[in-house]
């Protein structure tokens, strides 16, 4: 995990805190608690590390305009897709409930853990760390301007399809290849019978975001 995030902790013990999703914590009665107050602290900060990066790199731009690019970098749908970039999911502590109801792709769960793990990344290295463990994922996308950032092609899809409520959509993973620290996914989407998209990524959850977006862009909804 500290690996895929790019921050290594002196005290993992803030890692561990930011992985433990409330049901955990309530089901084991851990003293240590859940990943709530954390949460509440990575908000402030994730906030606060936009906002000074999009005030000083876009002078021109209004306050009006600079509220909406920072509440579309920080808005769930966004930090859950950074989540799944970083396999977040695949690390939380989940109670019996949650892990059987889907709790480890739940978007609200994924974008509370992303700021919990902001900040223990905070508090066991400070400012710094913390910055650039978010402007590393984020800088390309505020650079461009793209005031939506991180695309999430697979919920866009979903959302078209279920206007139909017939139709039936399914990622299927179809091949991996390469070492175990350098794996390839490759993934069709079905929709009923028929292939609409093929994609690739490093992770199931890349190769699913592509083959949507391929997906997508055949439907002419790109």
């Amino acid at each position: 995990m500290q690996k895929s995030i790019g921050y290594f902790f002196k005290d993992k013990r803030l890692l561990e805190r930011a992985l433990t999703h409330s049901s955990y914590a309530n089901e084991h009665r851990l003293k240590t608690g859940s990943n709530e107050r954390l949460e509440f602290l990575g908000d402030s900060v994730l906030s606060v590390i936009v906002s000074d990066y999009i005030y000083i790199h876009f002078v021109d731009l209004p306050e009006g305009e600079l509220t909406k690019m920072r509440a579309g970098l920080v808005c769930e749908r966004s930090l859950c897709a950074l989540s799944d970039r970083l396999n977040i999911g695949d690390y939380l502590l989940l109670g019996k409930g949650e892990e059987h109801t889907g709790g480890r792709t739940r978007p609200s769960i994924l974008a509370d853990a992303f700021e919990a793990v902001l900040a223990a990344i905070y508090l066991d290295g400070g400012h710094e760390p913390a910055r650039r463990f978010v402007l590393d994922l984020l800088k390309d996308y505020i650079q461009k301007g793209n005031k939506s950032t991180l695309q999430d092609y697979k919920t866009t899809l979903q959302e078209i399809i279920q206007k139909n409520p017939e139709e039936h959509v399914e990622y299927r993973l179809t091949q991996e290849t390469g070492p175990d620290h350098n794996k390839s996914f490759f993934v069709e989407v079905w929709l009923n019978s028929n292939v609409i998209g093929h994609g690739v990524g490093r992770s199931k959850k890349l190769a699913e975001q592509a083959a949507a977006k391929e997906a997508l862009g055949l439907m002419g909804m790109l």
